[in-house]
């Protein structure tokens, strides 16, 4: 017992001054209102409260801090204080509206979830039309209903779980993926691996990457890099040449693969974070988070490469489950000790 003790004490000492550290630097933030606490509302799975001499800019009903509505895209400048709360300097808030490629990708992958059904299988097909079976897929039964127990307990409040349609691809390997048209699919493997808490943090990872729309905007950035290279005329928000918006069609079209759901650094950590964030508000124990890590790294190994959940310019395993631990320190003291 005085062993335990004496290893409590020091876990809680070491988060202590973990966010400690923290206090006093200089956060940026781009995300989506999810939430309001006592004064506070999350975004980015960040809390946030108005500093006294706050700038704000809103549209829409976001008038002030205080009337933002939930699901709302938010971007905040601040302050991270002691208790781990950013205080804002300047608030940006404004309705989530319809965006470019969104209608286009939710089409794509509405037709490639229909395929699935239709063949009661999941499969990606590569550029040479070769197609490798993923698995037999359920839409019912007790993993079905598992998945939809634990996503229906992570969304914000802004969502509608009728939304989301749950998939389990009976497949060993450790892997999930949420699509852009609120199609969520999870493997057997993983399932039969985790617990409870362990499931909540894939999911919550995968589900950030559907709200906040990151196939899109990744898929977005890699066409204006395209574009660019090829000397198109594309603006940032729409597509002037028609020979483009053709070229985006295509690209659209082979983006149907589930296969290419990469995402970069940012989107990953950000799926990390806000993942967590949809976790502890679900009550699922996030201390859990950065061993998930290790969980993973033991079975593939520490690399960035292995499926779904691997993919994109992404850090290591072990240092995703350091920016874990950073969170435990700095947003959840009490889950962590």
């Amino acid at each position: 017992m005085k062993t335990q003790w004496l290893s409590a004490t020091v876990v809680a000492l070491t988060l202590s001054g973990s966010a400690g550290a923290m206090a006093g630097s200089v956060e940026s933030l781009n995300g989506y209102a999810e939430w309001r606490r006592q004064g506070t509302i999350v975004v980015d799975g960040q809390r946030v409260k108005p500093a006294v001499d706050m700038k704000f800019k809103g549209h829409g009903e976001a008038r002030s801090f205080d009337t933002i509505p939930l699901g709302y895209e938010v971007k905040v400048k601040g302050t991270r204080g002691s208790d781990g709360v950013i205080l804002a300097s300047e608030v940006e808030a404004k309705p989530n509206g319809s965006a470019l490629f969104e209608g286009d990708l939710k089409q794509e992958f509405d037709q490639v979830e229909s395929q699935y059904r239709k063949a009661g299988r999941a499969f990606e097909e590569d550029e040479d039309g070769k197609t490798e079976d993923l698995g037999r897929l359920d839409e019912e039964g007790p993993r079905v209903d598992r998945v939809r127990g634990i996503l229906d307990n992570l969304m914000p409040p802004y969502l509608n779980a009728e939304d989301f349609r749950i998939y389990v691809v009976h497949n060993k390997d450790w892997n999930a993926f949420a699509a852009p048209n609120g199609s969520i699919y999870v493997y057997t493997g993983l399932m039969d691996s985790m617990d409870d808490d362990e499931l909540a943090l894939v999911l919550g990872h995968e589900l950030v990457h559907a709200t906040h729309e990151h196939s899109r905007k990744g898929f977005k950035k890699q066409l204006l890099i395209m574009a660019a290279a090829a000397g198109l005329d594309v603006a940032a928000d729409e597509i002037k040449d028609k020979n483009a918006r053709v070229g985006t069609q295509v690209a659209v079209f082979l983006l149907g693969s589930l296969a290419a759901s990469h995402y970069g650094r940012g989107e990953e950590d950000q799926a990390d974070r806000v993942g967590m964030r949809y976790a502890y508000e679900a009550g699922y124990d996030v201390s859990k988070a950065p061993a998930l890590w290790n969980k993973f790294a033991k079975k593939y190994g520490d690399d960035n490469q292995v499926l779904n959940f691997f993919f994109g310019d992404h850090s290591l395993s072990s240092a995703r489950a350091a920016n874990l631990q950073k969170q435990l320190a700095i947003n959840y003291q009490r889950a962590a000790q």
